[in-house]
């Protein structure tokens, strides 16, 4: 089958900790035709979705070595339409461009998209998690968003807690996020004015710091609605931020109960929004943040555990892409046997 990525670039993946090269590896391996795609090269051609993508070559041996693999690459470019992809994995970092997914609105019906376009617009920012009924915040910790230095301030004054997260909307990998310190005051007023302009179109999220965010978080992936993998992100020395882009460590971890359980709660709403291959930030028993464009992870956990959980990913899309086969030749059955009993 033909499978796309749409990613941010091919020159800045890092082979060593890339989950979405490792994917790509593992189809070619399964040898399985192979094309990355930049949101820029998305264009219409006659009413037609295209894009100008490049296909990896045929290679006599695949090398076992990912650096390997990813130096030894190369592509052939052409302008193709996006309905010949079999499948196309959404691979970029948020937040995306909202024609994006009017691009690929052209191509949903006919192609496999991981993750649904529909899912990603409910979840493209940190305020999917508003989704999930949990009034009694047993799995999400209290959180405001407003674009109102007003609002924000008065909620830091009700608040109980000498310590607050403070990150923007639409940040990744661990950018903005920094700790505010309730006894600092003087300070707040010059943080909330780099945050938010006045065109109102800028939100901040205001969260709950969570005893024990001094040690990290636990990335966890998810994969069809179930739990796949985690490991530990532990901070580097004099810093908030766990994730790997803002200097974290990874260890290796096992989920507890408690987590389990959580992930099955919130499971089933995931795989009903379309939301198949998902990374979920925790503290304990608190879902910080969904991550549904660019999940990493993979890497680590297989490094840390001796797994391959590329290989659960790709089958997965070759299952996706089977049911898709299957229903269309049984919706063509179906208008047949109608058209024959019509006549």
């Amino acid at each position: 089958m033909h499978i796309g990525f749409i990613i941010e670039h091919w020159d800045n993946l890092e082979p060593l900790k890339s989950s979405t090269l490792t994917i790509i590896r593992e189809c070619v391996k399964r040898n399985h035709k192979v094309s990355i795609l930049y949101t820029n090269n998305l264009t219409v051609r006659n009413n037609i979705v295209h894009g100008f993508i490049q296909t990896i070559n045929e290679m006599d041996k695949i090398p076992e070595n990912i650096v390997t693999f990813y130096k030894k690459v190369q592509f052939e470019k052409k302008l193709t339409a996006l309905h010949a992809f079999d499948c196309i994995m959404l691979r970029k970092d948020p937040p995306i461009n909202p024609l994006v997914l009017n691009f690929l609105d052209a191509i949903k019906d006919e192609t496999v998209i991981i993750n649904d376009v529909d899912g990603i617009r409910k979840a493209n920012n940190k305020l999917y998690t508003t989704t999930f009924h949990d009034p009694n915040n047993t799995f999400l910790p209290v959180t405001h968003v407003s674009g109102s230095k007003k609002y924000i301030n008065k909620i830091i004054e009700e608040s109980v807690s000498e310590k607050l997260i403070l990150k923007p909307l639409d940040g990744s990998g661990g950018k903005g996020v920094i700790v505010l310190e309730k006894n600092a005051k003087s300070n707040i007023n010059s943080l909330l004015d780099f945050y938010i302009d006045k065109s109102g179109d800028k939100y901040v999220i205001l969260q709950e710091y969570i005893q024990g965010a001094e040690n990290g978080d636990v990335r966890v992936l998810m994969l069809n609605g179930k739990y796949l993998g985690a490991y530990h992100r532990k901070p580097a020395e004099g810093e908030l931020r766990a994730n790997i882009q803002a200097g974290g460590t990874a260890h290796k971890y096992t989920l507890t109960q408690s987590q389990k359980n959580v992930c099955r709660k919130i499971g089933a709403k995931l795989l009903a929004d379309g939301l198949y291959f998902v990374g979920l930030d925790m503290i304990g028993d608190k879902i910080l943040e969904v991550n549904v464009l660019n999940p990493g992870g993979i890497t680590n956990i297989n490094r840390l555990n001796k797994l391959k959980l590329h290989q659960n990913v790709v089958d997965f899309l070759e299952e996706k892409v089977e049911e898709k086969i299957e229903k269309r030749a049984e919706l063509e059955y179906l208008l047949k046997r109608l058209s024959e009993l019509r006549e």
